[in-house]
């Protein structure tokens, strides 16, 4: 982790507070890092999922639809991570800038809802969510209060097996979603982007295309990234529960002076 230089970092927020502040269309993609103070590890650290469970033996749909039994132990360990967690400052920095009128979007590969739950009305689920089932064999979506989970795999009333509506890999994310991002990737004016490592396509590709076609590019990022020097304008180093905050303050300062 590199040292954090408050007094720089301070000069930048105010910098790209202003941006925010007249820009009309603002945009933000988040990832796994904005809910590590939520209490849920990045899968891909060191603490994360990853290095307990071999995500192709636990997180491809074949493994799944070989057997969802075996997956759903390994999704319930993960679910008690997530139905506990509440949502922290930088999700809710975000909801205030949204209710502020400086931000039109949020696009996150999170499963976690958190956005949701901090106040955020326009959110883009690229991976999905995993407050919500889909059963494999009709298409419905039960609410989890209708579903039993002993024994396992949980089966939809018409006998199929439930899955959660998240994107395993080896499946396609939904068109819709990524069409949403895509088009918010071509019209903002500045995009937020905020504890991603921007490596997973087709999300790795959205500050570029923003970039493209004229947007400011800001990260919030502990660590360097692929974006670090190359397609961000700037980089905000710092946990994003301190720097969202203060940006959106910042943001409201402007907009009520």
């Amino acid at each position: 982790m590199i040292e954090v230089n408050h007094d720089k970092l301070e000069q930048q927020m105010q910098q790209v507070a202003r941006l925010l502040a007249g820009a009309e269309q603002v945009a933000a993609l988040t990832g796994a890092g904005i809910s590590v103070d939520s209490g849920i590890p990045d899968f891909r650290g060191a603490q994360g999922l990853w290095t307990k469970y071999d995500p192709m033996e636990y997180a491809s749909i074949q493994a799944f639809r070989r057997d969802p039994a075996k997956v759903w132990r390994m999704l319930l360990e993960l679910d008690e991570l997530v139905r506990g967690a509440e949502p922290n400052p930088a999700h809710q920095a975000l909801a205030r800038l949204e209710e502020l009128g400086r931000l039109g979007m949020v696009i996150t590969q999170n499963i976690d809802g958190l956005h949701q739950a901090a106040g955020s009305r326009r959110v883009v689920e690229l991976h999905g969510s995993g407050r919500r089932l889909i059963c494999q064999n009709c298409g419905r979506s039960p609410r989890r209060a209708e579903v039993f989970f002993d024994p396992l795999p949980p089966l939809c009333a018409c006998g199929g097996v439930l899955k959660p509506d998240v994107v395993f890999f080896g499946e396609m994310l939904p068109m819709a979603a990524v069409e949403q991002a895509l088009e918010a990737a071509r019209t903002c004016q500045v995009m937020l982007v905020v504890g991603t490592s921007a490596l997973v396509a087709p999300a790795s590709q959205l500050p570029l295309l923003a970039k493209q076609s004229g947007a400011t590019v800001v990260e919030v990022n502990l660590e360097p990234t692929a974006l670090t020097g190359e397609v961000a304008d700037y980089s905000l180093v710092g946990g994003a529960s301190q720097v969202l905050p203060r940006l959106a303050e910042l943001v409201a300062g402007l907009l009520e002076g």
